[in-house]
């Protein structure tokens, strides 16, 4: 069954099947567990650090059974160092050998669809059957950088040509496009041209309604951004949910939601953590990015009111406290939004406050500890 983006569904290769979007939940979790990296930069840390830390973070991930890693697009933002995510992917890659790998996703209107076919599919040479390729139509980034990205005065155009930009996308991944059209005898290689392959499952992201009932139209798997937009999450999984229709890669729907947790030994630590990113937002927001600031920085700043109140409808979000707190906090959000799966990020200062919470994230589950990668290559390399 061959299908586009407009028209139909999306094609499915024909070793791929829904197996590769619907996880297995490890341990007691109630829905599979999966990790969403920005390659956070704290200050004192560089950004050789921090993507050493994803190293470190993705093997974890796939030794303690973690569904999948995806790897997050933002731009000109000093505490985050995940600017291009199909270079840190296929770096990933190179270090593990089971768990799912992708993006968080691609913002594709910054870049030409073709350009991400021949990434991704370079991607699924090297790792076969282990990609995904996830999509957002915002420019992760404000809007002067924005712009540049995109080479125009108007980059809101971009996003309002997503859903073209998407039917191109596939049809370069499927090497389909029909007799006659402009890009007909245009193939992105590594592909279809070249012999039969698989290619990733394509996933919608979404903080809104928008790609909420695109995806469900379109029959694809739907990421939404709990963790900055929680309070559209139900809305846009009712809309999605009711937007759906069966495709070739999905007969039902599939979504999952990124949620900030952070485990630790006990809950002042956690909170002690948690307010780093808390502070990090409040300096996004006003226009004064910078590296996720130390606990001590953390501890010290004078929050005025206002940002007081957003420090503490940020902290309201971010799931957080001892194991046993995160464990419940992780179950009664499933239990609220019926999410098929949860998609963890930790964004604070330290390599080592994250990793030691995904470790005991997986213990309170009772997740894997044992089949630790080699980290000698990829599958299939």
């Amino acid at each position: 069954m061959r299908g586009t983006a407009t028209g139909g569904s999306p094609t499915r290769a024909a070793a791929e099947d829904d197996s590769a979007i619907r996880g297995t939940a490890s341990g007691t979790a109630p829905v599979p567990l999966s990790v969403l990296d920005l390659v956070t930069v704290g200050g004192g840390s560089t950004a050789t650090r921090s993507l050493s830390t994803s190293v470190e973070l993705a093997r974890l991930a796939e030794r303690r059974g973690y569904h999948r890693h995806w790897v997050a697009e933002h731009h000109s933002m000093p505490g985050v160092a995940s600017s291009s995510p199909a270079v840190i992917l296929a770096h990933l890659a190179a270090h593990t050998t089971r768990i799912r790998l992708g993006s968080g996703g691609v913002m594709l209107p910054n870049h030409a669809p073709l350009v991400v076919a021949e990434q991704f599919g370079t991607l699924e040479a090297m790792a076969p059957g282990r990609i995904d390729l996830g999509l957002g139509r915002a420019p992760g980034t404000d809007g002067r950088t924005a712009a540049a990205l995109r080479r125009t005065d108007s980059p809101a155009e971009g996003a309002d040509e997503f859903p073209q930009q998407l039917a191109e996308l596939v049809r370069f991944l499927d090497d389909d496009f029909p007799d006659g059209h402009p890009y007909a005898r245009i193939h992105a290689v590594p592909g279809p041209v070249q012999g039969p392959v698989g290619r990733p499952p394509v996933w919608l992201l979404g903080s809104s309604g928008f790609s909420a009932r695109l995806a469900g139209a379109l029959g694809l798997p739907f990421a939404f951004a709990h963790h900055f937009s929680a309070r559209n999450t139900i809305p846009a999984l009712d809309l999605y949910r009711a937007s759906f229709r069966p495709s070739a890669l999905l007969d039902a729907p599939y979504a999952l939601i990124g949620v900030s947790a952070l485990a630790a030994d006990d809950a002042r630590e956690a909170r002690r953590q948690a307010l780093t990113g808390a502070l990090s937002m409040v300096r996004l927001r006003a226009g004064r990015p910078g590296l996720i600031p130390t606990p001590e920085e953390a501890a010290a700043y004078p929050f005025g009111p206002v940002e007081r109140d957003f420090v503490d409808g940020w902290l309201a979000d971010v799931v957080h406290g001892t194991p046993d707190e995160v464990r419940a906090g992780l179950d009664d959000l499933w239990k609220r939004t019926g999410a098929d799966e949860l998609m963890i990020t930790a964004n604070v200062h330290g390599s080592e406050a994250r990793l030691r919470s995904y470790e005991l994230i997986a213990d309170a589950y009772g997740m894997a500890t044992a089949g630790s990668s080699s980290g000698s290559g990829a599958e299939g390399s």
